[in-house]
Order: C-alpha cells, then structure tokens, then sequence
C-alpha cells in the first residue's frame, strides 16, 4: 500500500497510520509528492529577517514549474519501485487526488485499488482547481489563508511565518479541528509553504479502460473544513454518473481534513482491506 500526502504536507503525516497497517498485515509505504517533503524548496521569505510581508505576496515560488504531469510521473516510479511492477494499493489524500487519477489512468494494471481520503477526485477532464469555486465549497476555512494570487506565484501559498493568532487558528481550525492541540502545533511546524499550483491546474482525460476500470474507494470525512463534505460527494456521484459499471465504494469518518492525526487506528481500519 503506498499512502500519498496532500498539499504543504509530508509523508511524515502517515507515521501514525503505517504502524497499524502493518500490525494488520499490510505493507506500507508512505511516500513524499512532487514538490513536497524532500521534494520541497522554500521560498525565501520563509527564512529571511525581518519577516517581509510584501515578500509573501509576491516572491514567485521555487515549485512554480512543477505540473500534474511531474508529480505523477515521480509517482508512478514510487509505485513501480514499490510494488515491484506488481499492482499496490494506492491511498491519496486531499490534493494527491489528482496524481492518483492520472495513474491510474495511465498505468491502470499498477493500481489495484485507488483510495481517495477526503480527496480531489475530478472525473470530467477538468483541473481540480475549479472545484474550489463551485457552490458546494462555499465557506471553506483555506481560501481565506492563501497568500498572494496563485496564478502569479506559481503556488498555492500559505504563511507559517507569521505569528499573527487570527492566521495561526485559522490554519487549526482549516486542517487540524479535531487533532490534539499538542500534535497539531507539531505538524503545523512541519508543512511547507508552497504547494506547486500547476497541480491543482493540470487535467486529466478519463477512460473506461483507464481509470474507470480501477477499483475505488472514497473515504467521506464528514467535519472537513477545507474540502468540504458536499464537495467531497459531488466528485463521488461525478465519478459514478461517468462511470456507472464501475462505482465508487464510499465511507464515512467523522473526523477533519486530517484523520492520519485525529483517528489513525479508525483510517487504518478502513483501509486494510482495501485492494487485498
């Protein structure tokens, strides 16, 4: 099973989930997405003193050549790695829907089943970009946080820097409600501030024989703040009206946009048996 994070996170945020997986008799490999994690490169704002706001908004990002097409590209070789050609389970959460989906549409014999944990999972050839603009996301806790204009940046910023209160609850509330207060500084301390936007922008044409061939499972957290439930059950009747020989398998945890650290062991119960 290879556990792939979302945006401004790191493999780090499955450390809680891999043990019991693999107390269930799983194998397990969390991996870091492109431009993420080792992958990462700071802006330089996010180390220069003093703290230049102005600098936040506008310092173009190092991650701004990084596209949907390298990020599954870097994938596809962890899957081929891992899986020794074999097909693995993949898990991909929030912003690594997408790199799954593109796969999963090129190599569908690599992906025995495809998990999406409160994930982006566009079915329509469209960028996942465009559902944080519908309706249904009305109200989410990240738009608000993001930093400068995306399209300029190259990135989808957030600031960590910051030591505004107002910003550093916003992110708790956005990622973290239901996580210990403890564990929540401690992986606020982790993320990284740019997320490369061209993943969010790239599409993917979908086949029958490509990913709607592949076996999926959406994992609905019900208290997400940041991909909506509604958003989250749109992409899953998009994906079955596209593909109805194929539907999705759904569950639901009432967890935040972070289960890894809210529920590990409940997430962990979900996913074992997941392509086995």
């Amino acid at each position: 099973m290879v556990l792939v994070h979302g945006f401004w996170h790191g493999s780090w945020c499955w450390s809680e989930v891999v043990p019991h997986l693999v107390a269930g008799g799983r194998r397990a490999v969390a991996v870091d997405m492109a431009g993420h994690g080792l992958y990462a490169r700071h802006p330089r704002w996010f180390t220069r003193q003093p703290y230049d706001p102005e600098a936040v908004a506008t310092e173009v990002s190092p991650v701004a050549d990084v596209t949907l097409d390298d990020a599954a590209e870097l994938l596809l070789s962890q899957v081929k790695l891992i899986g020794g050609g074999e097909p693995v389970t993949v898990v991909a959460h929030s912003a690594a829907g997408p790199v799954l989906t593109r796969v999963a549409e090129q190599s569908p014999d690599l992906v025995a089943h495809a998990v999406y944990v409160t994930a982006y999972m566009p079915a329509l050839g469209v960028p996942a970009a465009a559902y944080t603009r519908i309706p249904e996301a009305a109200g989410d806790r990240v738009a608000p946080l993001v930093q400068g204009d995306p399209t300029r940046l190259g990135a989808l910023r957030l600031d960590f820097a910051t030591d505004d209160p107002a910003y550093r609850q916003g992110l708790r509330e956005a990622f973290y409600g239901d996580v210990d207060p403890a564990v929540a500084e401690a992986a606020t301390a982790l993320l990284t501030p740019d997320s490369p936007f061209g993943i969010m922008t790239g599409t993917t044409e979908l086949t029958p024989a490509g990913w709607g061939s592949v076996p999926r499972t959406y994992v609905v957290c019900t208290r997400d703040m940041a991909i909506q439930p509604a958003v989250q059950r749109k992409f899953i009747a998009e994906a079955d009206a596209a593909f109805p020989g194929n539907p999705t398998s759904v569950v639901s945890l009432a967890a935040s946009h972070s289960p890894f650290l809210s529920v590990p062991g409940e997430l962990a119960a979900l996913l074992l048996p997941l392509g086995r």
